[in-house]
């Protein structure tokens, strides 16, 4: 096996952590089910792609050591908290901004390009403290400090990370397309899915400036 495999008890342990984790709601997850909801299942997927490159770089981030550099320094920690609940905020108020973001009738607003839909999920991720805290303080709970081949074996629980995630958000994308082929015709379950996303980000991003700087 390669050095940079992690034991089977490991792998096991934190496929079983990374799984509840997909399943556990959040911003990203409230921003898959308004993008496809609003632009369709592409965009859905787009915005997954973007979400899980974040990942990527949090792992990659937390392999090498700059996510400490991040967490230890409260001006940076502190800016990136504000620059994640403004992101939120903005998501918000296009949920419940008349002919724009999560509507049923997706002939309301203007359709994004395929880019957009990807960067937006990528911004909510890397904007999220709580994503950078997750991995920084729970990740190298599975590596010993002293393991040579500790950064590759964060590397390989980065992409199983990821691999187990993906059949759950593309889940998640599939369902909202469902309900918006289902309710499309009924415009108070839109309304109604306006405001609810709009509170979910709001209450998020709440969360975020509240959120501690030091661990």
């Amino acid at each position: 096996m390669p050095p940079f495999v992690p034991d089977l008890p490991v792998i096991l342990a934190f496929g079983l952590a990374a799984l509840l984790l997909a399943v556990t709601p959040g911003p990203d997850m409230a921003l898959f089910v308004s993008r496809t909801i609003n632009f369709g299942r592409l965009h859905g997927f787009a915005t997954i792609l973007g979400a899980l490159s974040g990942i990527a770089v949090h792992t990659a981030l937390v392999a090498f050591g700059i996510s400490v550099l991040i967490i230890a320094a409260p001006a940076a920690f502190w800016a990136l908290k504000i620059i994640g609940a403004l992101y939120l905020i903005w998501l918000a108020i296009q949920a419940i901004r008349s002919g724009t973001a999560l509507t049923l009738n997706r002939r309301a607003g203007k359709m994004p390009r395929m880019a957009q839909s990807y960067m937006t999920g990528l911004g909510i991720n890397l904007t999220n403290p709580k994503v950078a805290l997750f991995f920084i303080t729970f990740l190298p709970q599975f590596v010993s400090a002293h393991d040579p081949d500790a950064s590759g074996k964060l590397l390989f629980l980065g992409v199983e990370f990821v691999t187990v995630s993906l059949p759950v958000v593309i889940a998640i994308v599939l369902a909202a397309e469902w309900l918006t082929t289902t309710l499309r015709e009924k415009q108070w379950v839109g309304r109604a899915l306006n405001w609810s996303f709009a509170a979910v980000f709001m209450a998020f991003a709440a969360t975020i400036l509240l959120a501690e700087g030091r661990r």
